[in-house]
């Protein structure tokens, strides 16, 4: 399956882009959410994808023709990118002391469209409640690196509604070498799978948050 956040929009660039990982560029922060009783709830994504794929993924959804992007003709896009997602585990790894927390489909999602680039905006709620553990980590990655994600250290993490004493600490990913990305480019782009020694290493690009609450 073709490695992709929009389905249809990713077939149409992967067919016109020449073959290289990453083919999408997102900046994104995080945002745990709990309740009352201290436990998390939900995780919140806020992330803005590059001008070049925006251009591309934008085409065309001005209906009415007035040079401006309304919710109603951004939503038909923003509904297929979190239905796309799911195939992928939305990208993202909640493990309390090494056990993924289970998450539902995301209950409230939108798109905004703001000097030429889109912001997806969605919630995964866990499926059941859950304490934060002694080792407690966030990862939001696309282990095939079709996708890159960055995070801006001081922005990477929100705790709302912790604990006193709950915090997030971002640790980024490490840099690959240069003949690593050599062999992740010669990947073609609608390969499904990493062979088994390159998946490996592009396990290493995960962003990691740590949450602690003390």
């Amino acid at each position: 399956m073709i490695r992709a956040l929009v389905a249809f929009v990713f077939c149409a660039l992967v067919a016109t882009a020449a073959e290289a990982h990453p083919h999408v560029f997102v900046d994104a922060k995080e945002e745990i959410v709990f309740d009352a009783t201290g436990k998390m709830t939900a995780i919140r994504h806020i992330w803005q994808f590059d001008p070049a794929f925006t251009a591309f993924a934008v085409q065309g959804l001005d209906k009415n023709g007035d040079g401006k992007l309304s919710d109603d003709e951004l939503q038909p896009l923003a509904k297929v990118n979190v239905e796309s997602l799911k195939d992928f585990h939305y990208f993202t790894r909640l493990k309390v002391n090494g056990v993924r927390a289970p998450v539902e489909a995301p209950d409230e999602y939108w798109l905004d469209f703001h000097d030429a680039r889109l912001t997806l905006f969605y919630t995964l709620p866990l499926k059941t409640p859950t304490a934060v553990g002694p080792n407690t980590t966030l990862e939001v990655f696309d282990p095939e690196y079709f996708v890159a994600f960055n995070f801006i250290p001081q922005h990477a993490i929100t705790l709302t509604g912790a604990p006193a004493g709950c915090k997030g600490h971002y640790t980024p990913p490490k840099e690959l070498d240069e003949k690593t990305m050599s062999l992740l480019a010669a990947v073609p782009a609608d390969q499904p799978n990493l062979p088994d020694d390159l998946a490996d290493i592009a396990a290493t690009l995960a962003s990691v948050i740590s949450i602690r609450c003390h």
